[in-house]
């Protein structure tokens, strides 16, 4: 399965959900009762709602368009895609505990899960080090009236070639 898939999938998903819950923050569209945001810093499912549009909607929407366009940082963006949704869901479960009814948090830490895998992967297949990626170190413009020199143009599409699409 692709980085853009799964992160089409989840944008989708928690952009409608996010949405129900701004909409309706006293559970009024999605039932949930406000009784299980006590020992939380929330009153309403308002906030959770727009971190959920923004964050785990919005995002990984724009990292899908960026993989799509095959920009060296897609697989990093995927990683953090996948890791910003094991995390939202590691602190509901901590802030509300866990619920298989229906078992919503166990698919989507998997989900979470294998996206922070394909990210991952994909990271460690395009030689991806600390900083810039490894195929762009000699991409660098040249100080030559500021237009890339003959081994920074072949450098770029090395690294073009380097990262297809997930």
């Amino acid at each position: 399965m692709s980085a853009i898939s799964l992160e089409l999938s989840l944008g989708v998903g928690a952009i409608a959900g996010g949405a129900a819950l701004m909409l309706g923050p006293r559970g009024e569209i999605i039932p949930l009762p406000l009784s299980s945001l006590i020992g939380t810093p929330f009153n309403t499912y308002f906030v959770p709602g727009l971190i959920l549009f923004a964050v785990l909607g919005v995002g990984p929407l724009g990292a899908a368009a960026v993989a799509w366009r095959r920009h060296p940082t897609a697989p990093l963006l995927a990683l953090g895609v996948g890791l910003a949704l094991l995390i939202w869901i590691a602190a509901q479960i901590a802030f509300i505990g866990y619920s298989n009814d229906p078992p919503l948090q166990a698919v989507y830490l998997l989900l979470g899960l294998l996206i922070a895998l394909v990210g991952l992967s994909w990271l460690r297949k395009t030689g991806w080090t600390v900083g810039r990626p490894s195929a762009l170190r000699g991409a660098a413009i040249s100080q030559n009236a500021g237009q890339p020199s003959t081994e920074d143009r072949d450098g770029v599409q090395a690294a073009v070639a380097r990262y297809p699409r997930p």
